[in-house]
């Protein structure tokens, strides 16, 4: 079994994936581009019920329904998850230990891409999300 591990930059938060993610992307979305301060943000998707976390707990914030995980010692971002997917967890590439094992497969959001930053890899690109939402669920 192949283990998946990440943390925050100090090392206070350690993460743990127990399987394979489901889900690698890019976001384009303004909300990610503030909270990571970063033009553009790439996720990795795993199962919550295959994730473990060690060491301090994550301090949180967000807008229902996202929440977003950072470390409360050196403010590293860590993950979000969405209530309308409970079960599922989305790991922030940048903290993964080995992000070059984490291939973005689409980009989301590109309706909100900055016009001088684009990637030309050949992805797919996605308007909004790339995540199904269950229906009726606001975007």
């Amino acid at each position: 079994m192949t283990l998946h591990t990440g943390g925050c930059r100090c090392g206070a938060i350690r993460f743990q994936a127990s399987a394979d993610p489901f889900y690698t992307s890019y976001c384009h979305c303004g909300d990610c581009r503030r909270a990571s301060g970063a033009p553009v943000v790439a996720f990795v998707g795993f199962y919550s019920d295959d994730v473990t976390f060690t060491g301090e707990d994550a301090s949180t914030y967000g807008e229902a329904p996202v929440t977003r995980s950072f470390c409360g010692t050196c403010g590293a971002p860590l993950a979000y998850t969405d209530a309308r997917l409970g079960d599922q967890i989305f790991m922030m590439l940048g903290a993964m230990d080995a992000p070059e094992n984490y291939p973005p497969t689409v980009h989301g959001y590109v309706r909100e891409e900055l016009p001088f930053f684009h990637l030309d890899d050949g992805l797919p690109r996605m308007e909004t999300n790339t995540v199904p939402r269950p229906e009726g669920a606001t975007q």
